[in-house]
Parts: C-alpha cells; sequence; structure tokens
C-alpha cells in the first residue's frame, strides 16, 4: 500500500501486547529450534493486526529482536510483500483485483466506481480515513470474478452498481456478507446447479448394500 516507504510519523516505542505476546512465543514454538526466523511472516502479520492493519518501524524492530534477526533481514521482508502496509491505511482496506479473469468480468467497471464514489485511485485513501485503495495481482478466486477484498473479506460477482452498493454499506458501517453481491451459491453457475442436482436411482441388486 505505502509503495515501500514508511510513514513520517512513527511512535516512538511499540511492543507486543500481552495477549499477541503470548501468540507470538505460540508461532515461534512451532518451528525447529534455531529455526525462528521462519516465523518472520506470521509475527509481521500479527504486528500490522495489533497496529491498525500497519506497521510502524518500532514493529518491525520488534519482530527482529523477538526472531534474533538482523532488522535488515526483517525490513526486507515487510518491504517486499504487499500485504505489509508501511503507512497507515483506512478502516477499509480495498484490494481490486486487476488480473486478466477479473478485467474481462469487468474489473474496470469496479475501479471506475471506487473513483467516483470516494474520489480515490490506486494506493489512495479518502481524507477521512474510512478507505483505502490498493490494485492487485491475482486473489485467486477467478470463478467468481470481479473479486474485490475488503479488509480479509472477499466480495464477489460485482459490477458498477452492485460495487455502490457494497460501498454504500461499508460506509454506514454495515459490511454485508462476504461472498456473491450477486446472490451466486457459493461457485455455482449463476443459473444454479447443472450437475448433481439428485441421487441416482439404486441399480438392481443393491438395495440394501
Amino acid at each position: 500500500m505505502s509503495g515501500h516507504e514508511f510513514a513520517e510519523e512513527q511512535p516512538a516505542n511499540w511492543e507486543f501486547t500481552p495477549d499477541n505476546a503470548a501468540r507470538a512465543d505460540d508461532i515461534i514454538a512451532r518451528y525447529p529450534p534455531g529455526r525462528q526466523a521462519s516465523a518472520v511472516i506470521p509475527l509481521l502479520d500479527l504486528a500490522q493486526r495489533q497496529n491498525d492493519n500497519w506497521l510502524p518501524l518500532k514493529a518491525v524492530e520488534a519482530v527482529a529482536e523477538r526472531l534474533d534477526m538482523p532488522r535488515i533481514r526483517v525490513l526486507e521482508v515487510a518491504t517486499f510483500y504487499t500485504m505489509f502496509n508501511l503507512k497507515p491505511v483506512g478502516r477499509y482496506y480495498l484490494q481490486a483485483c486487476t488480473t486478466t479473469p477479473c478485467w474481462l468480468r469487468g474489473s474496470d467497471q469496479v475501479m471506475r466506481c471506487i473513483r467516483d464514489r470516494l474520489g480515490i485511485g490506486n494506493r489512495g485513501s479518502t481524507g477521512d480515513g474510512m478507505f483505502s485503495l490498493l490494485e492487485v495481482e491475482c486473489l485467486g478466486a477467478c470463478v467468481n470474478a470481479p473479486i474485490l477484498q475488503v479488509n480479509d473479506d472477499y466480495y464477489e460477482d460485482l459490477d458498477y452498481e452492485l460495487t455502490g452498493e457494497l460501498l454504500d454499506a461499508l460506509g454506514r458501517g454495515e459490511p454485508p456478507p462476504p461472498g456473491s453481491m450477486a446472490g451466486r451459491n457459493l461457485s455455482e453457475s449463476s443459473a444454479g446447479a447443472t450437475t448433481l442436482t439428485g441421487l441416482r436411482p439404486a441399480s438392481p441388486g443393491l438395495e440394501g448394500e
């Protein structure tokens, strides 16, 4: 989200809460002795969730100290993956997939609606701190394209109008249930199930088996 640039305003101190410190210890314990560096991604994720979905420098340093890693190694991870935000993001963090399957299904209309409704483009945030937008590559739900990820949830089968309805609901603080915004049942055909709609009668001689 941040373009790998840390926020100018940084907290003077940062540490895991007692609950998250215990979770961090549990995560580290899953790896063999001497291999605790393998826990760097889950610990950065834990730190980010504790800190309103972004990573200050002091959090990166806290993870490095906990894993006995050089700070630069943890910084390399934090700045490589787009899942880590190095600047504050909105309450609703929108990640819009524009890879080929979503594009063919209308992701440009999703992006246009976000621009029209919120006045922001890629890597932008609204002035009230409610929304941030990041254009991303495949979110792995191509069958229900186009997809918009909001924080941890997927909203699927979007078009211009349905994206507007979603943004309005989020603005009211009423997130809809995740999944298809068009009423599709999971990943079935939009017209409903076309196979395995009933049980085949038992073959002669197989009754009771």
